[in-house]
């Protein structure tokens, strides 16, 4: 059996920059990216603001998912952003529910 995954995105202000990641615990991933642990693009733009998550049953989806979007303009990117959050609210304080 194969375990799930999360495609998400961060970004460090309402229409700011963009990251678009996959993992397979979203609550670490968004941990490590708030607090400068990963090297890199997002820390490297300051990227703390987790606003868009979608979880896949299959790692592999989710994989794939992530893959495609980052071929995506990035209006694409903001739209699904508005659709699913749109006031771009970080997150990552709902993962402890």
């Amino acid at each position: 059996m194969r375990r799930g995954g999360w495609v998400y995105i961060m970004t460090n202000r309402p229409n700011g920059t963009l990251y678009t990641g996959v993992t397979n615990n979203i609550a670490r991933r968004a941990f490590e990216h708030r607090e400068g642990l990963i090297e890199g693009f997002t820390k490297q733009y300051g990227l703390k603001r987790l606003v868009f998550m979608e979880f896949y049953e299959d790692i592999r989806q989710a994989i794939q998912r992530e893959r495609n979007m980052k071929h995506w303009p990035r209006r694409w990117k903001a739209r699904l952003i508005l659709d699913a959050n749109p006031e771009w609210r970080d997150l990552y304080p709902d993962l402890a529910k």
